[in-house]
């Protein structure tokens, strides 16, 4: 598969990382190209532009701020996935700045598929992910290519329902990052449904 990084930051290199390893072509792109460049020769891959990473990729990470998403989104072609990993923080108090991103990059770009996945871990995660771990995502379209690429980071692909649900996603990763940088410890928060729930989830026999 073909991958495009619209940014050339730590998620970037991390994820594009993984997926050079996996036996992808994956192109670097960035408004720097030196800065470009030298991330893609740490991993592998090729380097361009932002605007030729977009044309590159058949999926296209989006990896830069969250308020500079729906604009850098508008360069991918028609027709392609788009893999919005941004949440738009604000790191005053850890709330969402711009709730529903991946739906505002919907509406701009209704022309490309957008996906909501790898959000929830920060880079370092991503650099040497945990085998098995659940990776949540939320799309109308799109979803078999990122599922095969959270595959390929021996991850698992967790369906998180349409892209209406996106923003649960960003949510979740405002609240896990708030409490983190409070001193809190996420790791336990997730107890398995069925001790969460009762041994029978809701509304089921």
């Amino acid at each position: 598969m073909r991958i495009g990084t619209l940014g050339n930051g730590l998620m970037a290199e991390a994820l594009a990382g993984q997926w050079v390893k996996a036996g992808h072509d994956v192109m670097v792109g960035g408004r720097d190209p030196v800065r470009a460049a030298e991330v893609a020769k740490r991993i592998g891959a090729a380097s361009g532009s932002l605007s030729e990473a977009a044309e590159y990729g058949d999926g296209v990470l989006l990896a830069v701020p969250a308020d500079v998403a729906v604009d850098v989104a508008a360069m991918v072609p028609a027709g392609r996935t788009v893999i919005d990993c941004t949440n738009a923080l604000d790191h005053r108090d850890f709330t969402l700045a711009h709730p529903g991103t991946a739906e505002a990059i919907s509406r701009a770009v209704p022309e490309v598929q957008v996906v909501k996945a790898f959000n929830l871990a920060a880079e370092t995660v991503w650099r040497n992910p945990p085998v098995g771990l659940g990776v949540p995502i939320c799309g109308d379209g799109g979803m078999e290519l990122v599922q095969e690429l959270v595959r390929d980071l021996g991850c698992v692909p967790v369906e998180a329902g349409g892209l209406r649900r996106a923003k649960l996603l960003e949510a979740t990763a405002a609240l896990a990052i708030g409490i983190w940088v409070g001193g809190g410890d996420v790791r336990g928060m997730f107890p398995r449904l069925a001790d969460a729930f009762g041994a029978v989830l809701p509304g089921q026999p």
